[in-house]
């Protein structure tokens, strides 16, 4: 790395490499544009062994790249009786707060955090020196959802976790600099949890999702092996994705199979929860694991679903399908976030019968799957790329005087394909 650009330090709850799931393909973004522009000084928890295998692939862009195990989840129940945010307490290590502070002694300009866990490493402030903070979600909000959908103990621990969320959240937009949401309706929610907190009026900023459009793309020319004609992508171990994929299995597929007997449904991502592992090999269902890349499950199928009753931000899985010409048929929740209408873009379904009839039309019309793969993936092309998404990013570090001119190029700012 040259010694003549100025150093940021980035922290991540999680390593932003491999791109794989929701969180880690936004952090690998943000972290590839910082590098463009900055010695970037990398430090984050790694919660899956294997990741470490991918230190080199960082270390090829960044100035220096600390990755730690997170710490064991026992840490979380410590906190939860001393009455903190068990979400915080599980990514709190002593171990990492004297690897940052070693970090904050060198002459950094800047200091970013992705995720609100990872706020605490930016205490205290130095002096002239900006904090910024990307929380996404409203992780608060979501831990709400979760409870309205558990009862008894559960209802409870969730909604406690809600509250102490809140408070955190608030506590962390109120420390930064700048702090950012993945979307405008997001951004709305966390503003509403800082002015109920009282604070000093500090609007938050957002950038959104991107997808890389050159990856994922139609593969209309060339032979692709028939697939399963209907997929549901994400990782699989996710509560939120278990709960749609369950849901679908339960209340939508079995009337799919109805009309169309021979249809095929695949549940394609890492880690699947035992109760989705046990559905595989039943009522036309598959269920792959981690796949090593997910571009052939979408190219061979007819439709990707998204049936989240659960959702924050801004579902990638969506953005996904849609760039590689495959119709899409989502919830509400998992159409929030993505400026994008019903039905020219996708096909919006929210009540299990709603979700039947929708599936069911698209199955036996290529010619309305044809319409609306070419819609969807006009959308990404023209508003979804990630140079266009990290653009408003770029202009609140113009703003703060850390990126010199609002004339970077687009090479500078793109960071898509590579």
């Amino acid at each position: 790395m040259t010694n003549t650009r100025h150093e940021i330090l980035f922290l991540a709850h999680r390593i932003p490499y491999p791109p794989d799931k929701g969180d880690k393909i936004r952090s690998y973004r943000l972290l590839r544009f910082l590098c463009k522009h900055f010695d970037v000084h990398l430090a984050a928890f790694v919660d899956d062994p294997n990741d470490f295998a991918h230190r080199g692939t960082l270390e090829e862009i960044a100035a220096s790249v600390t990755l730690l195990k997170r710490p064991p989840k026992i840490s979380g129940a410590r906190a939860f009786l001393q009455g903190r945010s068990v979400s915080e307490a599980i990514y709190e290590s002593n171990e990492m707060r004297q690897k940052v502070k070693g970090l904050r002694a060198r002459p950094i300009v800047a200091e970013i955090a992705f995720s609100s866990t990872m706020a605490q490493y930016l205490e205290p402030e130095v002096a002239n020196r900006p904090r910024l903070i990307d929380l996404c979600d409203a992780d608060s909000a979501k831990w709400d959802e979760y409870a309205q959908q558990k009862g008894g103990l559960a209802r409870w621990f969730y909604g406690r976790e809600a509250a102490q969320l809140r408070l955190a959240e608030a506590r962390a937009i109120n420390n930064a600099t700048r702090a950012f949401a993945i979307s405008k309706a997001e951004a709305a929610v966390l503003d509403s949890l800082r002015r109920a907190e009282s604070l000093a009026p500090k609007p938050v900023s957002w950038f959104g999702n991107g997808v890389d459009t050159a990856f994922f793309s139609p593969r209309e020319n060339m032979a692709t092996p028939p697939g399963p004609d209907i997929v549901f992508t994400g990782a699989m171990d996710y509560w939120a994705n278990v709960d749609a994929a369950l849901w679908f299995v339960d209340r939508v597929w079995p009337l799919v199979l109805k009309t169309s007997p021979q249809a095929q449904f695949a549940i394609v991502g890492s880690r699947p929860d035992k109760r989705l592992m046990a559905l595989h090999g039943r009522k036309n269902i598959s269920v792959t694991g981690r796949v090593p890349d997910v571009r052939p499950y979408l190219w061979g199928a007819k439709i990707a679903i998204a049936p989240m009753r659960i959702a924050r931000g801004v579902q990638n899985k969506v953005l996904e399908a849609m760039a590689s010409g495959v119709p899409v048929v989502a919830t509400s929740g998992a159409a929030t976030g993505i400026e994008m209408s019903s039905p020219t873009h996708f096909m919006l379904a929210d009540a299990a019968e709603d979700f039947v009839n929708a599936v069911t039309a698209l199955l036996a019309n290529p010619d309305e799957r044809s319409r609306l793969a070419r819609e969807g993936r006009a959308l990404m092309v023209n508003q979804f790329q990630w140079d266009q998404q990290l653009g408003r990013f770029a202009d609140e570090l113009i703003g703060l005087g850390l990126i010199d001119s609002r004339r970077a190029s687009d090479q500078d700012k793109k960071v898509a394909g590579e």
